[in-house]
């Protein structure tokens, strides 16, 4: 039964209040980590041994920590509900993502590349309104498995501890992770411990969109396109979301300057505004469907 308040305040608090705007524990990490990064991987100089070290440095000190002060009566709550607010980001991701979509709505192309740029790392500038809401569609799909759902999986199996230790290690992967001269050996270790992490959630995530849009043609997308995506868990996610929605998506991106020829996810049209925000419906309609699980599973076992 704890497990279970500790989870609805920690929903709750993302709910009423969101990202801190001042003094985000992730930015303070983010700063942490780079100061780490530079010294051990001077000039893109480092080898995966280094990247290891580098994430163990900054990852296990404050999982630890946490551990520790989780343990501490009534402190121990309290450390439990600000961890798991501190690592969800349902409400941001509806922050970034209406935005993009009522510029579309308005015709307003310019705010909306803007406005879609701050979510995804491609290009944006050169984006036609269908392009714009294949990004921030895809975005809030991927997101919604990362920044929400991945984190509600951790805290429901370890706790505060388990919480902190996945949202550190995305966070490094988002910082690191990248398949570049700079990071490709230092950054190995963080890219490869985030898709472990992440294997179980994102197929939870699958299965979650596709039992709340289109079933079977999300499996059917989830089955024959996932494969072809170059990450494991992005692949599932974006496929049974884009099967679940009905909607055409992947295709070419410019990413650094560089076109990609990505796989083609999902069937049907190319996406629209109000696509963006079937795809926040899709990951709320999620939160709650995990959500009336626990509380299911939690009177069944008391």
């Amino acid at each position: 039964m704890s497990l279970l308040l500790t989870t609805l305040a920690g929903v709750t608090l993302d709910g009423l209040l969101g990202e801190p705007k001042r003094w985000h524990p992730l930015v303070a990490f983010g700063n942490f980590a780079q100061r780490i990064e530079q010294r051990l991987n001077s000039g893109g100089h480092g080898w995966r041994s280094h990247g290891v070290t580098g994430w163990c440095m900054a990852v296990l000190p404050l999982t630890l920590l946490t551990l520790l002060l989780a343990q501490i009566p009534y402190l121990g709550v309290l450390v439990e509900v600000l961890a798991l607010y501190a690592a969800l980001g349902l409400r941001s991701l509806g922050e970034h993502a209406m935005p993009v979509a009522q510029a579309l709505r308005l015709g307003d192309l310019a705010e909306a590349r803007r406005r879609v740029g701050y979510m995804v790392s491609r290009q944006t500038a050169e984006l036609d309104a269908a392009g714009v809401a294949r990004a921030g569609t895809e975005s809030v799909l991927e997101n919604g498995s990362d920044a929400v759902f991945a984190a509600l999986f951790w805290f429901l199996v370890a706790g505060a501890p388990g919480v902190v230790l996945y949202r550190l290690s995305n966070t490094l992967d988002a910082m690191w992770g990248y398949r570049n001269a700079r990071f490709e050996r230092f950054g190995w270790a963080a890219a490869r411990i985030d898709d472990g992490l992440n294997y179980i959630p994102a197929r939870l995530v699958a299965l979650t969109y596709a039992l709340l849009g289109r079933t079977r043609l999300a499996l059917r997308c989830w089955r024959r396109q996932a494969p072809l995506w170059d990450s494991p868990n992005a692949g599932p996610v974006m496929a049974a979301g884009a099967g679940a929605l009905g909607v055409a998506l992947g295709g070419s991106a410019v990413y650094h300057g560089e076109l990609h020829q990505r796989p083609e996810l999902g069937e049907g049209a190319a996406p629209q505004a109000r696509d963006i925000e079937r795809a926040l419906n899709l990951v709320w309609g999620g939160v709650l469907l995990w959500l009336a699980v626990l509380v299911i599973g939690s009177f069944y076992l008391a």
